[in-house]
């Protein structure tokens, strides 16, 4: 990724140098780069009727740091609206979370969903 860089331009034509044979010259004094911050993406859990209640709240504490009473209302949103936003990471960061919870729920034999999608 590229990113562009200003700088500022002096005109030293005020100056009276002896050793300079003209009277304009330009400088560079500071470089200023302009960071782009990263796009961030949303970690959603997605509700179906089949993964228990206490095993989305487990998923929550142990992949999204969650205390047990943030991860039952979290759960509960989940089940009443379908969907719920259980974190905004990197991309990076994001795809692995998903890809935990995936797995997790795979190796347990339920059919929790989780996706990404950007904010």
């Amino acid at each position: 990724m590229t990113y562009p860089v200003t700088a500022q331009k002096v005109l030293m034509s005020d100056r009276n140098d002896p050793r300079d044979g003209e009277g304009d010259s330009d400088v560079v004094l500071q470089t200023k780069p302009k960071t782009k911050r990263p796009p961030l993406y949303k970690v959603l859990l997605l509700n179906d009727d089949y993964t228990p209640m206490e095993f989305v709240v487990h998923v929550l504490e142990r992949f999204f740091g969650m205390t047990h009473a943030q991860a039952f209302e979290v759960m509960l949103t989940v089940h009443k609206k379908g969907v719920a936003v259980v974190g905004v990471f990197s991309h990076e960061i994001a795809e692995t979370k998903v890809g935990q919870v995936m797995d997790f729920a795979r190796r347990h034999q339920h059919p929790l969903q989780c996706t990404m999608e950007k904010e």
